[in-house]
């Protein structure tokens, strides 16, 4: 009967007024900190069922979405504080690596976009290649793996500078998880072209950021 009482309510924009649509689209609550975001820039987790949490990134399970902000200090408090089960007011129980979790499943989508993009012709790895995107213009996003020298990236981020380009400089992969979309060997440095490729990828990266914090201690969990 758990399930069936979280399936019943549908995924809804949360109930401010101003709060379920916006510039950058419809609007959740977390249902720890209050925050009304971005879907975005948020996680969604779902009633399995057998009563356990589930991570849901790809928002396609069914029943209504409990969100939280990406952040590992907000999933440990959801668990300690009972907070699924009373957002969905139903028995729901969450595993207590969680947070783990939903770090694995992230770091996944993140190379498996840029594996489409690589597959694309849209993405491309090492420092000459990406210097060549950077001069004509056409790289929309740098990544750089935060366990790289900072010799390297440096002279990428000012070489765009100089170019007059506003990148974006993603930095919470590390060099091996790069390597995997490309699948030979560790990547330090990578960009892709303008376009919705790109535009997801930001977005997956900025909520792996947020979990992560730090990025001297991605990868290391």
């Amino acid at each position: 009967m758990m399930l069936a009482m979280a399936q019943d309510r549908p995924d809804t924009p949360c109930a401010l007024p101003d709060a379920g649509q916006s510039d950058a689209g419809p609007m959740r609550r977390c249902i720890v900190s209050g925050a009304v975001l971005p879907k975005a820039a948020l996680i969604r987790f779902a009633a399995g069922p057998d009563g356990s949490v589930v991570p849901d990134l790809a928002e396609k399970l069914p029943g209504r979405g409990l969100w939280l902000s990406p952040s590992r200090d907000v999933i440990h408090t959801a668990c300690a504080r009972n907070a699924f089960a009373k957002a969905a007011k139903a028995p729901l129980r969450s595993a207590p690596d969680l947070a783990d979790q939903v770090e694995r499943l992230m770091v996944r989508r993140c190379i498996e976009l840029l594996g489409m993009a690589r597959r694309a012709g849209q993405a491309v790895g090492g420092f000459d290649k990406v210097a060549g995107r950077i001069v004509t213009g056409t790289a929309g996003v740098l990544l750089q793996a935060h366990d790289a020298a900072e010799d390297g990236r440096r002279k990428l981020r000012a070489m765009a500078r100089a170019q007059g380009a506003a990148l974006p400089v993603i930095e919470c992969l590390d060099a091996q998880e790069l390597g995997q979309a490309f699948g030979d060997r560790p990547y330090v440095h990578v960009a892709l072209n303008r376009g919705a490729l790109a535009r997801r990828l930001c977005d997956e990266t900025a909520r792996l950021t947020g979990l992560r914090g730090d990025p001297a201690q991605a990868g290391r969990r």
